[in-house]
C-alpha cells in the first residue's frame, strides 16, 4: 500500500504547518535545555515565562486579527462569543499545566527522553479522540498507535543488560565511567540528566501529568475549533486561549505568593537574556501554529507530528549536548518510524466543520451569511455536515 499523503495534507499549507510545528517544538526543548545551569536548575522564574509567552501570543494574536479588522471589531467578537470564551478555560489550564511542567521535566530528562515519554499520550489521545469526536479508529490505525508506544517503551529498557559484565557498556558505565572524567561542561551537564525513562519517583508522576493534560487538552481544543467555535474566527479563539491562560498563569504565581515578586527588576533582569527570550518568542509561535493544526488537521496527526521530533531531537542533541544516542533509544526510534508510516497508509480524516485550508486570509476572514451558507452547502455535498465521518 501507498501513503495517502492527500489525506494527511488536503492542502499544501497544511503541509507546511505540519513541518513549521515539528520544527518549533524541536526548538524548544532544545532552548529551555539550553537555558539551564550545569547543576539543571533555572536561574529565572519559570512560570512568570510561561505568562509572558501567554502575555505575547495574545499580543501577537489581536495584531494579526487587526490586519483585517480593528479593537472594536475584536471587543463585539469577544463579547458576542463570550460563551466560547468560558470553554476555553478547560484548555487554557490544561495548556497552563503542561507548559509549566515542560520545565520541570526537562530539568529532569533530556529533550530525546523527554519527548519519548511524552509520546505515552499516543493512545490515550486516540481513546478521547473516539469519545469527542464519536469518530472509531480502524484496526490499521490502532497497531499504528500501540506501535508508536511500544517504541517510546523501548526507550527505557536497558538492553545492554544481556551482555556479559565484562563487556558491560551500559548506560550506567558510560555515565558512571570515563565519560565522567573526560566531561566537558556541556557533557557533564547531559550526563545528570535521566536517559533511561520512568525511574518510579515523583519525576515519573510529573511526566504523567503533562501526558494526561497534552492529551485532554489537545482533543478539548481540538473540539472547540472544529465544532463550538468553528464559525469564529481563529485568531479571536486564539485571543479567548490566551486571556484564559493569562489568568490561570497569574493564579499559580499567586498561591505560590510569588505574583509581585515575578515581576520585580531582578526576576526580569533574569529573563531578559536572549537564551530565555527565545523561548518565549518560539513558545508563542507554537501556541499560534498549533490552534492551525488542530482546526485544519487533528490530534491524531498532531501525535504523530510529535513522534517525528525524536529523530531530530535525539540527532540535534547528540551534536549540541552530547548526550549519547544508546541502542535502546536508536531502536526506540525506528519503531516509532515505522508506526508513522503504517500510519500514513490509513491516516485520520477530520474536519468537522471547517473546510480545508489553503490560505491563510481564507482562515482570518470574518464570514458572512452567503459564505456561510455556501459553506454549508459544500460540506453537506461531502457528507461532512457532523463530526462523524467513515472509518479509513
Amino acid at each position: 500500500m501507498t501513503a495517502n499523503w492527500r489525506e494527511l495534507f488536503p492542502t499544501k499549507l497544511t503541509f507546511i504547518i505540519f513541518l513549521l510545528y515539528m520544527s518549533l517544538f524541536i526548538g524548544q526543548g532544545i532552548f529551555v535545555t539550553a537555558s539551564q545551569e550545569s547543576n539543571n536548575s533555572y536561574s529565572y522564574n519559570t512560570v512568570t515565562v510561561v505568562l509572558l509567552t501567554e502575555v505575547f501570543k495574545l499580543i501577537v494574536s489581536t495584531c494579526l486579527y487587526c490586519r483585517e479588522n480593528n479593537l472594536r471589531s475584536l471587543a463585539r467578537d469577544v463579547h458576542k462569543d463570550r460563551n466560547v470564551l468560558a470553554l476555553y478555560m478547560v484548555p487554557a489550564f490544561l495548556y497552563c499545566l503542561y507548559n509549566n511542567l515542560a520545565f520541570v521535566n526537562l530539568a529532569t530528562f533530556d529533550p530525546t527522553t523527554y519527548y519519548l515519554l511524552l509520546q505515552l499520550r499516543v493512545v490515550v489521545t486516540g481513546i478521547l479522540f473516539q469519545i469527542i469526536f464519536k469518530k472509531y479508529l480502524s484496526q490499521r490505525q490502532w497497531i499504528s498507535l500501540i506501535l508508536l508506544t511500544l517504541g517510546c517503551m523501548l526507550k527505557q529498557v536497558d538492553l545492554n543488560s544481556f551482555y556479559n559484565d565484562a563487556n558491560d557498556d551500559s548506560e550506567a558505565a558510560a555515565i558512571q565511567g570515563v565519560a565522567v572524567a573526560n566531561a566537558t561542561q556541556a557533557n557533564a551537564k547531559a550526563l545528570a540528566k535521566n536517559m533511561t525513562g520512568f525511574d518510579f519517583s515523583i519525576s515519573a508522576v510529573f511526566i504523567l501529568a503533562q501526558t494526561i493534560c497534552s492529551c485532554l487538552a489537545g482533543v478539548y481544543n481540538e473540539y472547540l475549533l472544529k465544532d463550538k467555535g468553528a464559525d469564529v474566527n481563529i485568531f479571536v479563539q486564539n485571543v479567548f486561549m490566551y486571556l484564559d491562560s493569562i489568568i490561570c498563569n497569574a493564579v499559580i504565581l499567586l498561591l505560590r505568593g510569588e505574583l509581585l515578586d515575578a515581576f520585580s527588576g531582578h526576576n526580569l533582569g533574569s529573563i531578559m537574556r536572549f537564551s530565555v527570550l527565545i523561548i518565549i518568542v518560539n513558545n508563542a509561535a507554537i501556541g499560534i501554529v498549533t490552534s492551525f493544526f488542530l482546526k485544519y488537521m487533528n490530534s491524531i496527526l498532531k501525535t504523530f507530528a510529535s513522534a517525528l521530533e525524536l529523530l531530530f531531537t535525539a540527532v540535534l542533541c547528540y551534536f549540541l549536548f552530547a548526550i549519547p544516542i544508546y541502542l535502546n533509544t536508536a531502536l526506540a526510534i525506528a519503531v516509532v518510524s515505522y508506526a508513522i508510516y503504517l500510519y500514513t497508509q490509513s491516516p485520520v480524516v477530520n474536519l468537522g466543520k471547517v473546510r480545508p485550508l489553503a490560505t491563510i486570509s481564507e482562515a482570518t476572514a470574518k464570514s458572512n451569511p452567503k459564505e456561510k451558507e455556501d459553506k454549508r452547502k459544500l460540506l453537506d455535498e461531502q457528507g461532512d455536515t457532523d463530526l462523524d465521518m467513515d472509518i479509513v
